[in-house]
């Protein structure tokens, strides 16, 4: 992916080499349920979305320390942080003027970079979480490592399906704006756990459509895109499917606990927005066999 020359966004807060001591008072059902999304992650899941508790009213008390670390990054990681905030900018460029073709105004997400673990609207998270959304103060939060443990764990490369990641919690933000995320999670907090990760999947999967679509338009203002990045990201894609997961972790699957989508789908989707840009087209309303 080419983006010699381009801007590098400002909505971005790097918190990389602090060390954070957080005091999180989480109660009630909603913190069991993301305590429980966060170890179900941690086998290697991309991207969940993390529940916002505080509007739940599950986050009593949040307090923050961090002290400014005396570390050296290395040249591979701050070329992986100026492509984070190329990326990113290319989303605002992108969602921007997407939104003002439906008559809407694209409020930008931040990007928190941050090393080891760190404290959100949603509560504290590790690295092992992995990157992850968080609607209660519209920020994405990444620890650039999950790049290069993608590569050694997953064979999951290039800088194409590492723009697919950011995108892609990108793409929970836009859900978040065009009100899908809130209307999502009110119909699961309603229904089983087997339904309610039939939602979290088609959530998703439209996350994964957006970053086709952020990709669709980026391409066709920039012809950015270069030879075997598509194949990259549909790759990634593959493998971060929860069937693809769950039979490296496990040796077999159990689709009723799925929450993310199957490699197809998460394939499907992702091509789909690529090859479309059609913000009319959504995973909800439509049968699961269509998913």
């Amino acid at each position: 992916m080419d983006l010699r020359g381009r801007r590098e966004s400002s909505n971005v807060e790097d918190r990389r080499g602090m060390s954070t001591s957080s005091k999180a008072g989480i109660g009630g059902l909603a913190g069991i349920l993301i305590i429980a999304v966060m170890t179900f992650l941690n086998g290697g899941g991309l991207g969940d979305v993390v529940t916002n508790v505080v509007q739940q009213g599950a986050l009593s008390q949040l307090q923050e320390q961090t002290v400014d670390g005396q570390r050296e990054f290395t040249e591979e990681e701050q070329e992986l942080a100026k492509f984070s905030r190329q990326v990113l900018a290319s989303t605002e460029d992108v969602w921007t003027k997407v939104f003002q073709k439906m008559g809407k105004t694209y409020t930008p997400p931040t990007l928190v970079l941050f090393t080891n673990s760190v404290s959100s609207a949603c509560g504290e998270a590790s690295s092992s979480v992995g990157p992850f959304y968080c609607s209660g103060d519209q920020k994405l939060y990444i620890d650039l490592s999950f790049f290069t443990e993608m590569k050694s764990q997953l064979g999951a490369d290039g800088d194409f399906s590492y723009a697919y990641v950011i995108a892609h919690e990108v793409g929970h933000h836009v859900e978040n704006l065009l009100g899908t995320l809130n209307a999502a999670h009110v119909q699961m907090n309603k229904v089983s756990q087997t339904e309610a990760n039939k939602i979290s999947v088609r959530l998703e999967l439209l996350a994964d459509y957006y970053a086709g679509v952020w990709g669709h338009y980026e391409n066709a203002t920039y012809k950015s895109l270069e030879a075997g990045d598509i194949e990259e990201a549909i790759d990634c894609a593959e493998k971060i499917g929860d069937n693809y997961l769950q039979k490296k972790a496990r040796g077999y699957v159990q689709p009723e606990s799925f929450t993310h989508g199957t490699s197809a789908q998460r394939m499907k989707w992702l091509k789909k927005g690529l090859d479309t840009g059609d913000m009319n087209t959504t995973t909800f309303g439509i049968p699961e066999s269509a998913l």
